[in-house]
Formats: structure tokens, C-alpha cells, sequence
């Protein structure tokens, strides 16, 4: 039987109304009456205006492969682009939390992306121009010097694309089959994970604009392409990627279904055998395998405008009887069938609170918010069923995750989040760094059944320490390295039994590569079979050698 929330906790105070947020209400059968249209907003940040692109094929090469670039857009924005992508941070304190945003449009036109020849090597038109090469150190000389249980650094890969002025997102990592897989800009690369070795590279037709989060179990992935080379060109193109080998498969065309539909903001997820694609207005199901349309608008006036990937599938969906109701729209989480759009149970939340992300599916726990960018915060603890099970009482803490845009996407995916995980007993979050000049953090335990606090534990001083999800009844989180100004001290993968304590280390990085570490801000973290990997979710540099210079992924492990 589900819990009454407490009094005083995350986002609003207690409501008996039954079937909204605050209140266990019983879960839905199906579709519910409510009003339906234009979606107001729960992905995040704006859309980025595209940049153009080449008026060739996608096509496989092997590596070597070389090519040139050239032109680009002013970097005048340089700062608020970057500042948008590292600082844009969910921060959450006292039942309000604050989004740090920045300007993401763009000027002028983007150069075209071309590969170099091989690692390490400035190949590009504009990357060779003074006959240098990018000082990228290796794997053997970032491990050189390293302490007794450090483990080594694997391998590193740099950029080799010249890049429009600016910087691009980067997707990624998708790691199966031996194959870590990246995507930036308008390249695809498949990378073996004993070495970083090129295994593949895929030139797509234009910029990547939308991907999943999580690939499906065969080694697939169905990636959002631009449509065409102006500035208005949309995300509505879709194609099918084979992660293991690197060939392009099936292609379809998203088709814009009324003014309310802008292919913008879009949200993609893996569930199965089927991808699912959600913007404003609808959602649209395909099957991976051979890119058959399953389905897209559901009966009634509720729509989804995105999923979660995993084994559970989530869906948030918003309701409007009108699509040019200005009023605030009810919307609800359900749990559906991929496949056919069919709802298992319907949770409704509260009217005038947004689905924000979710944090976990399987429990589901359910990130929500109220007012904008400054106003409520709230986190949605459910039962299997759908009904209402606790929310967390944070006490005095901040906390502090990063999700979907605020990492890499342009709108931002529900289903990827940094900083938070959950099993069926423990929600575990990380809290705010005290202050620039004392940055470190804690990690809080909450009861899923009560919301109450079970426990809170410190991260070493200068460090950070946030969780990735939990493992074998522990929560795995990812360390940072030390800040910059003080001791260098690496990160690495720890761990943190149900019953708190002190961190055990995991997998610690090596201190010689405390520098390089460093350079991969609030990176992508994928931790599996005794290695990690990280990725950087931004890559732009101040000139086009630097560009060359910068590292877009670091593995480390035995």
C-alpha cells in the first residue's frame, strides 16, 4: 500500500486530491479526458538552428579515410554555447531548483566535416595548415609514473574532424559487441574497446540532431539526421545505424502532422525492438529491425512527447482539448507497450507540474517541476502499479544532477541522468558542491518506501562524487579528479554499500592523467566488466589546431 508524502519535502506540499502528484491516487486504465496541444516545454533547452550540411550519401569507409573542411561561423557565441552546455545544471534546494541556461542560437554558416586520415593526425584543410600535427600524449604516457592500484590509461582518441566554429554535441558513448561508438557532428565512429582502434567510420548526409541514450540489445541505434542545408532545415530524418559494423541500414522521413508539430525538441528511446521518436504533439514508433511505422498518435486528447528507454518503458505525456489552450495542460506518466502504444497504468500528475526526467523506470521515480526555470522541484516515488509511493525530504541539502540538454543533446533525452540512481529500496542523490572555492559534495540515501534520509556521505575533499546506477546492491558512482588549484588527485568508478559508509574504490585512474581527466567536464560515463570511458558531451576549441588537439574520449583499465 502506498505512503501519504510527507508534510514538508521536495517541490509542493501535501494535497489530498486523489489521482494527482502529492497523493497516492490509484493508477488509469487507458486514455483520460483532459485538454491536449501544443506542449509547453518539459525538454529543457531550445533547439540549436542547424548548420547545413554536404550534398553526399552517407557512406561506410574504412580507416584510413581523409578529406578537408573549411568556412565556419563566428565563435562571438563561443562562451554562452559553452557556458549553456557545462553550467546548465539542475540545482535543487528548499523545493526550488534554478537551470543555468545560455543563448543556443547560431550565426553565420557551418563548415562541412571531414575525417583525418588516422589517430593522432591533423589531416583536415585547416587542421594541417602549418604543417603541424595535434599534440594529443598517449595511453603509455598518461599511465607513466602511476601508483600501486592505479589502473592504466587504455587508450585515448582525439578529434579528427574539422568542426564548425562553435563546437558541436557529441552522442554517444554506445558501447556493444567490443565496440565503443561515437557520434559528432556529421560522423559516426565505431572504436574497438581493447585499444581505440578505428574499427569503422559512417559519413552521415548531415548534422546528427537526435539520438537514444542507450542502444538496443542487438547493437543497433536509429539516429535523428537534419533535412537539408538551410537554416531552417529540420530534425526529420531518421536512419539505422549497426553499432558493430558500422553500415548504415533502414531511413525514414518524420512527416510533420499540423502547425503544432515543429520537429523540434526531439526526444528519442530504445525499448526492445523499437525506437521511439517524441516531439511536440506526438510520438512516432518504429521497429528497429526493419524500420516498419508501428505507431503515432494515441486516442484522446493525450499525447506523448517522449519515453524513457530500458526495460520498463515509461512515457510522459501532456493533454489539451484545445491545441490553442494557453492554459497549463494536465499531464500524466504512463506505462505503455512499445510496440503498440497500449497503456499498462496512468499515473496523473498534479496540474501545473511538467514531467521533467525520469530518474529511474524500473522503480520508476519520476523528476518533476512547477513554474519554469525558477520555480518548484519535485521527485515522484512510485510503486510498480503506477500508484503513488513516497517522496524524498531533502532536509537542508541542494542537489545537484545533470540531465539530457543540460550535457549534450540540443533538447535533451528524459532517460539521461547524472548524478542519481535507484534500486527498489534506495534512491540516491548527490548534493550541490559547497562553493567554487570548496568544491565537493556528498551523496544523500533516501527510503524509497518513506522518502525519509538514511544516510549522507562526504566525497574526498576536492572531489565530486556522482551516482550512475546501482550494481550488485551497490550504488556505482563516478569520482571525480581533483580541481583545478589544488593537489593533483585522480577519479576513477566507487562504490557505496545500502548501509553508507566510506567510498570504496572501484577502479582508480591514474594520477599522471589527473590533467587530461580534467579536461572532460561534466563528461559521459560508462563503466562495465572492470574499465571506464568517458566522453566529452561538447567539443569545440579556440582555433583550429586546438580543435585537433581535443580529446573526445579517455578509456582506463587493466
Amino acid at each position: 500500500m502506498s505512503q501519504p508524502p510527507p508534510q514538508q519535502g521536495f517541490g509542493a506540499p501535501y494535497e489530498p486530491r486523489p489521482g494527482v502528484y502529492g497523493d497516492p491516487g490509484q493508477p488509469q486504465p487507458g486514455p483520460q479526458p483532459g485538454p491536449y496541444g501544443q506542449q509547453s516545454g518539459p525538454y529543457g533547452q531550445p533547439p540549436q538552428p542547424p548548420y547545413g550540411y554536404p550534398s553526399f550519401p552517407p557512406q561506410t569507409t574504412p580507416e584510413p579515410s581523409g578529406g578537408s573542411g573549411g568556412g565556419g561561423r563566428s565563435r562571438g557565441r563561443l562562451v554562452g554555447l559553452v557556458a549553456a552546455v557545462l553550467a546548465g545544471v539542475l540545482v535543487i534546494g528548499a523545493g526550488v531548483w534554478f537551470v543555468v541556461g545560455g543563448d543556443d542560437g547560431s550565426d553565420g554558416e557551418k563548415a562541412v566535416g571531414e575525417e583525418s586520415a588516422a589517430p593522432n593526425r591533423a589531416d583536415t584543410e585547416d587542421g594541417a595548415k602549418g604543417g603541424k600535427e595535434p599534440d594529443v600524449p598517449g595511453a603509455a604516457e598518461l599511465s607513466k609514473g602511476r601508483k600501486d592500484g592505479e589502473a592504466p590509461v587504455r587508450w585515448v582518441e582525439n578529434n579528427r574532424i574539422d568542426l564548425p566554429e562553435g563546437g558541436v554535441n557529441a552522442y554517444g558513448p554506445w558501447v556493444t559487441g567490443g565496440v565503443a561508438v561515437q557520434a559528432l557532428y556529421r560522423t559516426v565512429s565505431g572504436h574497438a574497446l581493447d585499444d581505440g582502434a578505428r574499427k569503422w567510420s559512417l559519413r552521415l548526409p548531415a548534422d546528427i540532431c537526435a539520438a537514444p541514450t542507450t542502444p538496443s540489445a542487438d547493437g543497433k541505434v536509429v539516429v535523428g539526421v537534419r533535412s537539408d542545408t538551410s537554416e531552417e532545415a529540420q530534425c526529420d530524418r531518421i536512419m539505422m545505424i549497426d553499432l558493430i559494423t558500422g553500415k548504415a541500414g533502414w531511413k525514414a522521413e518524420l512527416e510533420r502532422k499540423g502547425l503544432q508539430d515543429g520537429l523540434s525538441d526531439i526526444v528519442m528511446a530504445v525499448n526492445g525492438d523499437v525506437v521511439t521518436v517524441g516531439r511536440l504533439t506526438r510520438t512516432d514508433a518504429y521497429r528497429i529491425g526493419d524500420g516498419k511505422h508501428l505507431w503515432d498518435r494515441l486516442p484522446g486528447p493525450c499525447q506523448p512527447f517522449g519515453l524513457a528507454g530500458g526495460a520498463v518503458p515509461l512515457a510522459a505525456l501532456e493533454c489539451r482539448k484545445d491545441p490553442g489552450d494557453g492554459e497549463a495542460a494536465q499531464q500524466e506518466v504512463r506505462r505503455i507497450d512499445p510496440a503498440t502504444g497500449r497503456t499498462v497504468w496512468t499515473y496523473k500528475v498534479k496540474k501545473g507540474w511538467e514531467v521533467d526526467q525520469f530518474y529511474s523506470t524500473n522503480p520508476p521515480v519520476v523528476s518533476l517541476r512547477q513554474g519554469g526555470a525558477e520555480g518548484k522541484w519535485a521527485i515522484a516515488m512510485l510503486n510498480d502499479d503506477g500508484t503513488f509511493r513516497s517522496q524524498p525530504d531533502p532536509g537542508t541539502d541542494d542537489y545537484e544532477t545533470r540531465c539530457g540538454g543540460d550535457m549534450r543533446n540540443e533538447s535533451g533525452n528524459l532517460d539521461n541522468c547524472y548524478g542519481v540512481a535507484a534500486d527498489a529500496g534506495t534512491l540516491y542523490l548527490a548534493t550541490k558542491p559547497a562553493s567554487e572555492d570548496r568544491p565537493t559534495n556528498a551523496v544523500v540515501a533516501f527510503d524509497m518506501s518513506t522518502g525519509k534520509r538514511k544516510w549522507k556521505v562526504p566525497a574526498p575533499a576536492t572531489q565530486t562524487l556522482m551516482p550512475l546506477r546501482v550494481e550488485g546492491g551497490k550504488v556505482l558512482l563516478h569520482l571525480s579528479p581533483s580541481s583545478l588549484g589544488t593537489d593533483k588527485v585522480s577519479g576513477g568508478i566507487m562504490a557505496l554499500g545500502p548501509q553508507g559508509g566510506t567510498p570504496q574504490p572501484v577502479l582508480r585512474h591514474p594520477t599522471p592523467a589527473v590533467d587530461t581527466e580534467r579536461t572532460f567536464q561534466g563528461p559521459q560515463v560508462h563503466y562495465a566488466n572492470g574499465r571506464s570511458l568517458l566522453l566529452s558531451p561538447y567539443v569545440t576549441g579556440i582555433d583550429d589546431k586546438a580543435e585537433l588537439e581535443l580529446l573526445t574520449m579517455i578509456a582506463f583499465g587493466d
